[in-house]
C-alpha cells in the first residue's frame, strides 16, 4: 500500500508510486523509462508475464504499463489475472499494441480488466499524461481507502464505547433500581423500627406510671390499703433498667456505624463473664420461665477483650433466645476451648428461622417473621450489635436454624490467648456484691455534704431524697451561677452537677468553681447524658474529677462518692469514669452504661 502523504518543515512529501513496466523485448522497456522518468516515479521492470505477476505479488503497484502481444501469457490473460488478486484492484492497465485493434479487442481488452490503450508508435506526451493521470487516481483512491478505514476504525472505536457506556447506564440503571429497592426496604424498616420504638418505651412507662399511681392513691391522702413499696420499688427498678438498655443499645449502634466506638481491651477468664451475665440474667422475670443449662470448661479461657462488650453480646443473645424461646423451653450455653479459638454456643428450643431470615438475621433494624405465641418485640438492633462487636474484636458470630420451630443456635468465635502476653483487667467496682456494704456504711458511718446541680428540679430533687436517705447533707442549685454561689454558702465536700444548663454551663461552672480557694479540693463529678470519648476528655479538661452517664444507679453514685480522694483535688490520672463503673452493675436484666 501505498503511504500517505505527510508535512515535514511545511512541504507536502508524497511517495514515489509504482509503475510496473511489462514487455518482452527490453528495447521498449527502455524507452518506457525514459518517457516516464520526468514523472519522478519509482519505474520496475519486466520482461514476462510471470516476472509481472512476481512484482504485483511483492509490491505496492499503481500503473502497470504492460504489451499485449506476449509470449507464454499474452496481455488480456495477465490483466485477468491481476484483476483476480484483491491486492490488486485499484491497479491501472494500460495496454500498449503496437498493431491496429478493432472495437472487438478493445472491448476484450476493457473486460479483462484494462483502463486505457496506447497506440505504436508511443507518443511521450500522450503517454506520460495518461500515466500522470492514472497515478494521480490511484494516490487519491488510497488515500480515500485510508480515510474510509480510519473512519471505520473510529465509528467501531465510537460504537464500542457508546455499547459500553450504554452496558454502564444498564449497570448504573440496575444499580439504582437495586438501591430504590433497598431504600424502600430501609424506610420500611424505620418505619417498623419508629412504630416499634414507640411501643418498646412504652411498654416500660406503663408499669412505671402504674406504679406511681398506686403509691399516690396508697398514701396518707389516698383512700386505698397500704402497698409493699419493695414489690413497687421492684417493677420500677425492672422498667428502667429496661429503659436504660434500650437506650444504650441505640446509642452503641449509632457509634458502631460512625466508626467512633472504642474497645477497652485486657485479658479477661470469658468462663467468668458468661457466669456473671447468666446471673444478671437470672434475676430478671422472664428467665424463670426458661431452663438455662451452662457448660463451662474446667480451664480459664482467656481472650483479649472490652469486658463490657463482651458481656454485651453474651447478654444479646440470652435476651434473643428468651424472647424466642416459650415458657418451659430449654437455652443451652456452652463454651468450647480450642488451642487458638475459644467457641460460646447459646442453642434455644424456640421459634428457629428459615433460611429467608437466616440471610439477614444481622441487619440493623431486622426483626424475624411473627410464630404463634411470639409477639414482636425489641428494637431489632441487638443481634446487630452482637455482629459488630464480635467483629471488632477479631472474631465471628454465626446463626443456625432447621427452620420455623425448630429452634436457633448462634455461635460466636474469638481468639484464644495464652496465659501471658496481655495484661489483665484491672479489677473494677462489683456494686452487685458491695452494694449493700456501701450503703450500710454510707448511712451509718459517713456523712456528705452533696450539691447537687441540675436544671430539671426533678432530677436534682429526687437524687437529694434518695443521697438523703443514705444520711447525707444535700442541697440543690439549678443553673451553673446557683453553684457558684452555693460553694461559698453551703461548702459541699462534693457536687454532683449536669453539663447541659442555661445561664452557665457545667464546663463553665467546674472552671470557675477550681479557681475558688475552696474549690480546689471539692470532688466534682459530671452527671450528664452525652456520654462520649469527647465528652469525658472535656469535663476532666473543665476540671471534672469524675464523668457519670445518666440515668446512673444509686449504687454505683455512692460508691463512686465513697472512693474519693478527699481534700486534695485530683490533678494527675483520673479515677474510673462513671460510665465504667456503671458497666459492673447489673439491676435484674440490665447493663451499666458503656465507656466510649
Amino acid at each position: 500500500m501505498a503511504e500517505p502523504i505527510v508535512q515535514t518543515a511545511g512541504r507536502a512529501i508524497v511517495p514515489k508510486a509504482n509503475i510496473l513496466l511489462v514487455d518482452d523485448q527490453p528495447a521498449k522497456l527502455l524507452s518506457y523509462e525514459v518517457m516516464l522518468a520526468e514523472l519522478g516515479e519509482n519505474l520496475i521492470r519486466a520482461t514476462s508475464a510471470r516476472e509481472a505477476l512476481g512484482c504485483l505479488l511483492r509490491d505496492e503497484i499503481a500503473v502497470v504499463l504492460m504489451d499485449v502481444s506476449m509470449p507464454e501469457l499474452d496481455g488480456f490473460e495477465l490483466a485477468s489475472m491481476i484483476r483476480e488478486h484483491p491486492r490488486c484492484e485499484r491497479t491501472a492497465i494500460i495496454f500498449v499494441s503496437a498493431i491496429h485493434l478493432s472495437d472487438f479487442d478493445r472491448m476484450k481488452g476493457y473486460e479483462t480488466g484494462a483502463v486505457d490503450y496506447v497506440s505504436v508508435p508511443v507518443v511521450p506526451e500522450l503517454l506520460r499524461a495518461k500515466v500522470r493521470v492514472f497515478v494521480d487516481l490511484y494516490r487519491k483512491t488510497t488515500e480515500l481507502k485510508r480515510l474510509n478505514e480510519e473512519l471505520e476504525e473510529r465509528v467501531r472505536a465510537r460504537t464500542e464505547e457508546l455499547e459500553r457506556s450504554l452496558a454502564r447506564l444498564q449497570d448504573s440503571e440496575t444499580r439504582m433500581r437495586q438501591q430504590g429497592e433497598l431504600l424502600a426496604e430501609a424506610d420500611r424498616r424505620k418505619d417498623e423500627f419508629l412504630a416499634m420504638l414507640a411501643h418498646e418505651l412504652r411498654n416500660p412507662l406503663a408499669p412505671i406510671r402504674n406504679a406511681v399511681e398506686i403509691m399516690r392513691r396508697s398514701g396518707p391522702s389516698g383512700s386505698g390499703r397500704p402497698v409493699d413499696i419493695d414489690w413497687i420499688r421492684k417493677i420500677i427498678d425492672r422498667q428502667v433498667s429496661h429503659l436504660v438498655r434500650l437506650v444504650d443499645d441505640l446509642l452503641d449502634a449509632s457509634r458502631i456505624g460512625r466508626g467512633k466506638l472504642v474497645l477497652e481491651r485486657a485479658r479477661l477468664d470469658l468462663r467468668n463473664l458468661v457466669s456473671e451475665a447468666i446471673e444478671s440474667v437470672g434475676a430478671s422475670q422472664g428467665a424463670a420461665a426458661h431452663e438455662i443449662v451452662v457448660t463451662l470448661p474446667g480451664e480459664p479461657v482467656q481472650v483479649n477483650a472490652d469486658a463490657v462488650r463482651m458481656t454485651q453480646v453474651v447478654l444479646n443473645l440470652l435476651h434473643n433466645a428468651m424472647k424466642f424461646t416459650p415458657r418451659g423451653g430449654r437455652i443451652d450455653v456452652t463454651l468450647l476451648a480450642e488451642p487458638q479459638w475459644t467457641e460460646l454456643r447459646v442453642r434455644d428450643t424456640g421459634q428457629g428461622m428459615d433460611k429467608a431470615e437466616l440471610a439477614q438475621i444481622f441487619d440493623m433494624f431486622y426483626q424475624g417473621r411473627n410464630a404463634a405465641g411470639f409477639g414482636k418485640s425489641g428494637l431489632g438492633i441487638g443481634l446487630t450489635l452482637v455482629h459488630r462487636l464480635v467483629q471488632m474484636h477479631g472474631g465471628s458470630v454465626t446463626a443456625q436454624s432447621e427452620g420455623q420451630g425448630k429452634g436457633s443456635c448462634f455461635t460466636v468465635r474469638m481468639p484464644r490467648l495464652s496465659e501471658a502476653g496481655v495484661p489483665a483487667a484491672p479489677k473494677a467496682y462489683d456494686a452487685l456484691a458491695n452494694a449493700g456494704k456501701v450503703l450500710e456504711s454510707l448511712s451509718s458511718n459517713s456523712t456528705h455534704r452533696v450539691l447537687i446541680v441540675d436544671d430539671n428540679h426533678d432530677v436534682a430533687d429526687s437524687l437529694a431524697g434518695a443521697l438523703r436517705l443514705a444520711g447525707n447533707e444535700v442541697d440543690c442549685a439549678f443553673d451553673g451561677s446557683e453553684a457558684l454561689e452555693a460553694v461559698t454558702r453551703f461548702a459541699p465536700q462534693i457536687i454532683l452537677m449536669d453539663i447541659g444548663m442555661p445561664v452557665l454551663d457545667g464546663y463553665a461552672a467546674a472552671r470557675a468553681i477550681r479557681q475558688e480557694p475552696s474549690g480546689k479540693s471539692i470532688f466534682l463529678v459530671a452527671m450528664t447524658g452525652w456520654g462520649q470519648a469527647e465528652d469525658r476528655r472535656r469535663a476532666l479538661e473543665a476540671g471534672f474529677d469524675a464523668h457519670l452517664v445518666k440515668p446512673a444507679t444509686l449504687d454505683a453514685l455512692l460508691e463512686l462518692i465513697e472512693s474519693r480522694q478527699l481534700p486534695t483535688h485530683a490533678s494527675s490520672a483520673p479515677i474510673a469514669s462513671g460510665a465504667q463503673i456503671q458497666a459492673q452493675v447489673a439491676a435484674g436484666a440490665s447493663r451499666g452504661a458503656p465507656p466510649t
